[in-house]
């Protein structure tokens, strides 16, 4: 199991949740999940909102180190980047591992009483 401290030295987990805290991004995160770059007129498609918020939502994302960027001429093309997802999974399970040890502790003390 990963070290929590190491979680930290590449990719800040509050960071993460924080830039996938808002459905528009947690969309823009599943477009990408295929791996394959996107440009801004693809990932704008179905959301509703112009290119200029999609923009926005993206440099979120790329701010948090789930996305980067890279311009081919005019365009920008973003691809999901896997490390940070990585991260965020890491540390989902090592608070999943905390929390059932939690339980397995509360669980014998419990039945230790009766």
């Amino acid at each position: 199991m990963s070290n929590p401290d190491n979680l930290r030295e590449h990719h800040d987990p509050a960071a993460i949740f924080s830039a996938l805290g808002d459905e528009i991004r947690l969309a823009l995160v599943s477009k990408l999940s295929d791996g394959r770059p996107r440009s801004i007129m693809h990932l704008t498609k179905g959301l509703g909102l112009s290119r200029q918020g999609v923009t926005k939502h993206l440099r979120v994302l790329e701010n948090a180190g789930l996305v980067k960027s890279r311009k081919l001429g005019r365009e920008s093309r973003f691809v999901l980047a896997p490390d940070p997802v990585r991260t965020a999974r890491n540390y989902l399970e090592r608070v999943a591992a905390d929390w059932d040890e939690a339980l397995r502790n509360l669980k014998a003390f419990v039945e230790e009483e009766q």
